[in-house]
């Protein structure tokens, strides 16, 4: 007897995260199964010629889409909300590839200023090669937006909350200026993941993420998803990305898939954490500054509530002393690793100027706010009292 079935809109986060897109082959497998293939046969030469003509919507070449990339990005749009969803080879190929597919020479994009070392570089250096021409915005002041966005706007970016200096965007309100003069909105929801923030309910138009994070959450994979309406997946996307090949592997996109599943577990528990050890450090000896989005002292604090559900995973601090005392902070770390990423099982801390930030200049780093006393904490799946003792130690230290 076949099993009975339900609608996967009507199902609750966990469920569609481990239940979402599911697609079982004859074998009837319990775990999703890897189609590890780079192309495709056909039973006769017209069932090409249709899947090729858009007729039939078999699969034609890797490039072009796999059952195992379908799954993914079946369950990550379920989780969204999203009409479709287009899995990429990393978070900065969604980023790119977001707005490159919708801008061209002479089309205008506007975007909040504190950004992720590489999507600044997208924005301000690479963008602007092809005759786009590009403004930056501080993101928390609304009158900026409204006097940058004009009816020549085509694009708006920005992030929220904002890597590393945890800033804070009105979402609904950058939204409703955006919509009102035409644009289309990207978010990097990055941070917040789908579990916390939700920026479609507010009116953004695409949103990107960064698999590589805390959908895979375990330090061993590349991939990224660009979330958008259907329209906008199969006639601005699709022909810019098919054919400029950023796509992802199918053995990427099934750890990806698999990351899913425990996703909102992960996400919750950490940023319950990352909640305590942002509270801890506003009282330890040497900290000047700690930037957590729920945090009372935090100027985006009552929006963040509203718009996030939890505080997230990340967690920034400065340290007085500059450089050398950020340096003999991460040196003396017992627990805690030194590295780049974020959105780890693991608890990770990066020196942002030196690292993720370096390239863009220290004008620019300064314009975001960031400083060489400051280090980002994503915190992980570690008991907070040991995290909380390897932060006392390494600060006294």
């Amino acid at each position: 007897m076949k099993k009975h079935k339900s609608d996967p809109k009507g199902w609750g986060d966990a469920t569609k995260l481990v239940r979402g897109g599911l697609d079982r082959s004859p074998h009837g497998e319990t775990s999703e199964a890897l189609y590890l293939n780079s192309g495709f046969v056909y039973d006769e030469p017209e069932t090409a010629e249709k899947r090729f003509a858009g007729e039939d919507d078999g699969y034609v070449y890797g490039r072009y889409g796999n059952p195992t990339v379908s799954m993914f990005e079946e369950r990550l749009a379920l989780l969204e909300g999203a009409e479709a969803c287009y899995a990429l080879a990393s978070g900065m190929a969604s980023v790119f590839g977001a707005l490159a597919c919708q801008l061209k020479a002479g089309d205008h994009l506007v975007s909040s200023k504190a950004l992720f070392g590489s999507c600044y570089q997208v924005v301000t250096s690479i963008l602007p090669r092809f005759g786009i021409k590009t403004t930056l915005v501080d993101g928390a002041d609304l009158n900026a937006w409204r006097d940058a966005i004009t009816r020549d706007t085509k694009c708006v970016f920005l992030e929220t909350p904002s890597n590393p200096t945890l800033d804070v965007i009105d979402l609904e309100a950058v939204c409703g200026i955006a919509n009102a003069a035409g644009a289309n909105i990207v978010v990097d929801n990055i941070f917040a993941t789908p579990i916390l923030q939700r920026p479609l309910n507010y009116g953004a138009d695409v949103i990107v993420y960064s698999g590589t994070k805390h959908m895979d959450g375990q330090g061993r994979v590349l991939g990224g998803a660009i979330m958008s309406t259907r329209k906008f997946k199969e006639e601005q996307l699709k022909p810019f990305l098919r054919h400029t090949g950023p796509s992802i592997s199918p053995f990427n996109a099934w750890i990806l898939l698999k990351g899913l599943e425990t996703l909102k577990l992960r996400v919750e528990a950490q940023s319950h954490a990352a909640h305590k050890i942002a509270e801890t450090l506003s009282g330890f000896d040497g900290v000047t500054r700690v930037l957590y989005p729920h945090l009372d002292s935090h100027p985006a604090a009552a929006l963040s509530r509203k718009q996030m559900k939890l505080g997230g995973t990340m967690v920034t601090f400065e340290v007085a002393g500059g450089k050398k005392k950020a340096f003999d902070v991460l040196r003396h770390l017992g627990i805690i690793d030194i590295s780049n990423n974020l959105g780890d099982a693991k608890s990770l801390m990066t020196h942002p100027a030196s690292t993720t930030h370096r390239n863009i200049g220290a004008e620019a780093r300064a314009m975001m706010g960031i400083t060489d006393g400051m280090l980002r904490l994503s915190v992980g799946l570690e008991d907070v009292e040991d995290l909380t003792a390897d932060l006392k130690q390494a600060l006294a230290a």
